[in-house]
C-alpha cells in the first residue's frame, strides 16, 4: 500500500523545491536547453504545470497540428505534452512561475482533501492501470527528475536526496525487475545488485527466479554488483545521460563484467 500522506507531502515538498529554483532564474536561463531531449527550462515547466492543470479537469488549447509533425512526439502522452507547453509558450517567465504556483496550490490543497478510498482508487497511469497513489507517486518521480533537468541546464546542483528523491526511487524500484529481465536478458537464475553510493544511497537486489523481481536481499553474491552514484543511475533510468564509455568510467561493475554493462546500458524506460 502506497503513504498517501508520505507521497502527497513529497510532491508538497518537490514542488517548493521547483519554486525557489526557478525564483532564482533570470530570462535567459529559462530559455536554456535541458537534459530533457528538445525541451528547454521553459518547456519543462509549461509540461509540469500543464500535467497538474490536466489532472484538474483541464485542457490545453494548441491545436493537434501545431505538434503533431515533430520528430520526438511519438505517442498520444508526448502528444498532449507538446500542446500544453505550445499552448503556453508566449507568456513570461515571471506569468509561468505565477501558474506554476497558483496550479500546485490547488492540486495540493485538491490532495490533502482526498479521502483514502479515493487516492488508492483504481487509475489510469502513465505505467498503465494502476492506483490513483502509483499515479500520483510518479507525479514524484517526474517532478523530481525535471528538477534536476533545470538543475543541469542552470549548473545548479542539488536535492539529490531527501523524501522526493526517495520516493522517486520508490518508483523506478517498481519497474527495475522488468529492465533488468526484459530490457537487459538478464538469465533465469541469475542476480544483479545495485549499489547507490550518494547522495542518496540505497542497495537494490533483482533475482531472476521465473521472473525478474526486486527482492530483500540474496543468499549469497550476484551475479552482478553495480555500484554507482544515484544521479548517475537516475540519469541513466530517464534517459539523460547515454550509457557510453563515458557515463560507464564511473559505474564499478563487480563480478559478470559483461552483465553489468548490458544492465547499465538498459536502464532507460522513461517516455
Amino acid at each position: 500500500m502506497i503513504d498517501k500522506d508520505l507521497v502527497v507531502g513529497a510532491l508538497v515538498t518537490e514542488w517548493a523545491a521547483i519554486d525557489a529554483l526557478l525564483s532564482g532564474l533570470d530570462a535567459a536561463q529559462w530559455e536554456r536547453a535541458t537534459p530533457c531531449p528538445h525541451w528547454s527550462v521553459r518547456d519543462v515547466v509549461g509540461h509540469l504545470i500543464g500535467t497538474e492543470r490536466a489532472l484538474l479537469g483541464e485542457r490545453p488549447a494548441a491545436a493537434e497540428a501545431d505538434v503533431a509533425g515533430r520528430a520526438h512526439v511519438h505517442n498520444e502522452i508526448g502528444l498532449v505534452n507538446e500542446r500544453w507547453i505550445e499552448s503556453q509558450r508566449g507568456e513570461s517567465p515571471e506569468r509561468l512561475l505565477e501558474r506554476f504556483r497558483e496550479v500546485t496550490a490547488t492540486r495540493g490543497a485538491a490532495l490533502a482533501a482526498m479521502s483514502g478510498e479515493d487516492f488508492h482508487a483504481s487509475s489510469w497511469t502513465p505505467a498503465g492501470q494502476g492506483t490513483y497513489a502509483r499515479f500520483m507517486r510518479i507525479r514524484v518521480f517526474d517532478c523530481w527528475m525535471h528538477e534536476q533537468d533545470i538543475r543541469d541546464a542552470v549548473d545548479r546542483p542539488g536535492h539529490e536526496d531527501g523524501t522526493p528523491a526517495e520516493v522517486a526511487m520508490d518508483e523506478i524500484a517498481e519497474v527495475l525487475g522488468y529492465l533488468v529481465g526484459k530490457r537487459a536478458a538478464v538469465p533465469d537464475g541469475d542476480s544483479v545488485t545495485l549499489v547507490l553510493d550518494g547522495p542518496l544511497r540505497r542497495t537494490l537486489h533483482v533475482l531472476v527466479d521465473g521472473r525478474a523481481r526486486v527482492v530483500p536481499r540474496l543468499d549469497g553474491p550476484a551475479t552482478a554488483s553495480l555500484t554507482l552514484p544515484s544521479g548517475l543511475f537516475t540519469r541513466l533510468c530517464g534517459g539523460r545521460v547515454e550509457p557510453d564509455e563515458r557515463a560507464l568510467a564511473a559505474v564499478r561493475i563487480d563480478g559478470d563484467q559483461d552483465l553489468g554493462r548490458r544492465v547499465a546500458g538498459s536502464l532507460r524506460f522513461t517516455i
